[in-house]
């Protein structure tokens, strides 16, 4: 990875850790965004340099955008992906920018510039690569999971009563592999949610009902309450401990509160020259539970996804006729539709009404990986009873100051 390159990735980790896991912008909309670029100053072409110096700027006011679009493991895991094919092409997701500022430094020139970035169609390009499409066909998850070491005299927890803060191996293992199954697992690390704000209090560490409330209100689909101990066996291989570890994980529907897959491991380990021999069977355990699981849940989510749905559709947008009878068309390719009905249609704007096999989500982003002859598509609200949709231009008009394109020089550039 060039340093340039690799100066706008660790920009991104930077916004991340600013802006907090998953971000705060809205993945449909706009985003302003402030960067600065720098480049050096070869063979006294000033103007070159500073064209290059923008282009850097915007390449990093891109991947701050899709660090908001994508968790942090989707982030980390599609790093190549971001510096192969989304920061060669920065300039496709710019609506518009301009020119704050410029400098000279030593042999270097610098801008500063406010950059307006199409976030909705980031996104989308992600959910044609295959990249976001998990997040639809599989729940959120919140996973509550007290961890007792063999050294712990009573098991830690970061929920409920005296919560104890403390690094759980077992949320982290089993957090990494519902990843990689695609789930999307939340509020997993970093600062967590006091149950107290959302006037929740647990009357044990593993009381359901509010362990499922908790979970609503942090817009997850299944909580997975449980529990994982090692202590050390009566077993010894030669002259090392071998140690034990139980898990048991429940995993209970937010919309219900029932169970919806159980599963108990048992694991020994030893230690090794990475970690000591309780936490060792802690992680086995997990990463046995966390697959089990994985195939559990997807077993009992797929059939529950399939269930009709009735919601509306509101459609909306410039050229809207044309566009209108285009994307009923390709409704037309959607099997799971099983039926959709006007309700209303006017000369910008109609209300549909839409019997899906499966959830309002999983339509929009069927939506969402279509692609359409001269327009794109956005989804501007997403609910259980409605999704409304925004028709797009394909391609965005790009200016700075005075409608000048992309990467030219468009003021009179200091001496």
């Amino acid at each position: 990875m060039g340093m340039r390159k690799q100066a706008i990735v660790w920009a991104a980790v930077l916004a991340m850790l600013v802006s907090g896991p998953g971000g705060a912008a809205s993945e449909t909309s706009d985003q302003k965004i402030l960067t600065t670029g720098i480049h050096p100053i070869t063979d006294k072409n000033t103007p070159r340099a500073r064209e290059k110096a923008v282009a850097d700027a915007l390449e990093q006011a891109v991947a701050h955008a899709f660090v908001q679009v994508v968790s942090p493991r989707v982030f980390a895991a599609n790093l190549e992906f971001l510096h192969t094919r989304i920061l060669p092409a920065a300039e496709t997701y710019i609506t518009t920018f301009r020119v704050l500022g410029e400098a000279t430094h030593k042999n270097d020139y610098l801008v500063g510039v406010e950059s307006r970035v199409h976030s909705g169609l980031l996104a989308q390009t992600l959910a044609k690569a295959g990249i976001l499409n998990g997040d639809a066909d599989r729940p959120r998850i919140l996973l509550l999971i007290a961890e007792q070491t063999a050294s712990d005299l009573l098991p830690k927890y970061w929920w409920g009563n005296h919560p104890d803060p403390y690094h759980s191996h077992a949320e982290i293992q089993i957090a990494d592999r519902m990843t990689q199954n695609r789930f999307k697992v939340v509020e997993s690390g970093g600062e967590r949610p006091d149950p107290m704000a959302y006037d929740i209090q647990f009357k044990s560490i593993y009381d359901t009902r509010a362990a499922v409330d908790l979970a609503r209100e942090l817009n997850a689909d299944l909580v997975v309450l449980g529990r994982v101990g090692a202590t050390e066996s009566s077993n010894r291989m030669g002259d090392e401990q071998i140690f034990e570890a139980d898990i048991h994980l429940d995993a209970l529907d937010v919309t219900t509160g029932e169970s919806v897959a159980r599963c108990e491991h048992q694991v020994a380990a030893k230690t090794d020259a990475d970690r000591p021999g309780d936490i060792q069977a802690i992680v086995r355990a997990a990463e046995a539970a966390a697959a089990d699981l994985s195939t559990r849940i997807d077993k009992v989510w797929s059939q529950k996804q399939r269930k009709e749905t009735s919601f509306d559709v509101y459609i909306q947008g410039d050229r809207f006729l044309p566009r209108f009878i285009a994307l009923k068309k390709g409704f037309a390719e959607i099997r799971e539709i099983e039926n959709v009905q006007p309700r209303e249609i006017g000369s910008d704007q109609a209300v549909l009404e839409m019997v899906y096999k499966g959830r309002p989500e999983q339509f929009a982003h069927r939506i969402m990986l279509k692609t359409f002859d001269g327009f794109g598509v956005e989804i501007v609200e997403l609910t259980d009873s409605r999704v409304t949709i925004r028709f797009i231009d394909d391609t965005s008009i790009r200016d700075i100051d005075d409608s000048v394109p992309f990467g030219a020089d468009n003021e009179k550039t200091p001496e």
